[in-house]
């Protein structure tokens, strides 16, 4: 589970088999997002701003437990 650089969010996974990412974020809980595509995941570790990413491309488009 890679550490990120976030004032948010602490780290972020992805299972390839499941196509679920995993965040946790720095108040200690983890959220889950399924059916998530593995280059949205590669997006999301590359982007300068994870925060900003987060909101625009994964929040409120996929699933989460």
């Amino acid at each position: 589970m890679p550490g990120v650089d976030s004032s948010a969010m602490w780290r972020i996974s992805y299972d390839d088999t499941r196509h679920e990412l995993a965040v946790t974020f720095k108040t200690g809980k983890t959220y889950t997002y399924f059916e998530v595509p593995e280059d949205v995941y590669e997006d999301f570790l590359s982007a300068p701003s994870k925060g900003r990413f987060f909101n625009e491309r994964i929040r409120d488009r996929y699933r989460f437990a």
